[in-house]
């Protein structure tokens, strides 16, 4: 993570969620996912091509997401592009769950201070 200072370990308990919810939409290819994820978070996950690559490699390996090379649209080399699959907004979904529910119950923990 770049930026403000951050406990790396929030962004490894939540890149795989964070990377098939930013594909949730359609199809992004990996400058695209890094703004994705840098947009929705406010900045508070910010990562680089060294975390992203290894990452999406590990989800496609699992069938969970899988990869298009495609012609860029504004010239230069072709890009590979990263859609879900269908095991992969199962997975998308059952992570969601997780979340709410970890986020449910550190909210008693949040409000205290």
């Amino acid at each position: 993570m770049q930026g403000r200072e951050r406990d790396g370990n929030l962004l490894r308990g939540s890149l795989e969620f964070l990377l098939l919810a930013s594909l949730e939409g359609g199809a992004l290819y990996g400058l695209r996912i890094i703004q994705d994820v840098q947009n929705r978070t406010g900045g508070h996950f910010s990562f680089k091509e060294g975390t992203l690559y290894p990452a999406l490699h590990r989800l496609e390996k699992r069938g969970l997401i899988r990869a298009e090379v495609q012609p860029s649209d504004v010239g230069g080399p072709p890009r590979k592009y990263y859609h879900l699959t269908d095991s992969g907004v199962r997975e998308l979904h059952r992570q969601r769950d997780a979340q709410r529910a970890h986020a449910a119950a550190l909210r008693p923990f949040l409000e205290f201070a």
